[in-house]
């Protein structure tokens, strides 16, 4: 299956269901196509953890997420129902952490872009495979 969507309810047990189907997905990836390299799994997982946690963080109510095979890696969106663009904070490690995650998927990501509508915004990741 070269592309997958699931809505979720926007509760803080959906980041591990948004996780769980990012698995799947490319199980069924792999089948047909294997990463380039061993580390596109994981990359993979922690920006769609890390999407769906900010998503049930920031943004009231549900979220939708896709992933999509492009010819040279994963097209990922996260759709939320919030209208304010997502901004990198300061690591404060004397806070409890936080803050890491926007510069992460920046780190990880080869192209980022933020869509804002009146019904929300759509997070766009590519990531390669």
């Amino acid at each position: 299956m070269r592309e997958r969507t699931v809505c979720f309810a926007g509760e803080l047990h959906n980041v591990t269901g948004a996780r769980l189907t990012a698995e799947s997905f490319l199980l069924d990836l792999i089948r047909a196509s294997p990463p380039a390299a061993p580390e596109h799994w994981d990359d993979i997982l922690l920006v769609v953890t890390e999407l769906a946690a900010n998503a049930v963080q920031y943004a009231p109510g549900p979220f939708e997420l896709r992933l999509r095979r492009t010819f040279d890696g994963v097209h990922i969106t996260m759709h939320d129902t919030s209208t304010t663009e997502p901004e990198p904070r300061p690591f404060h490690p004397s806070r409890g952490g936080g803050g890491i995650g926007w510069h992460l998927i920046h780190t990880l990501c080869d192209q980022v872009s933020v869509v804002v509508t009146d019904r929300g915004k759509d997070i766009h990741v590519f990531l390669p495979w």
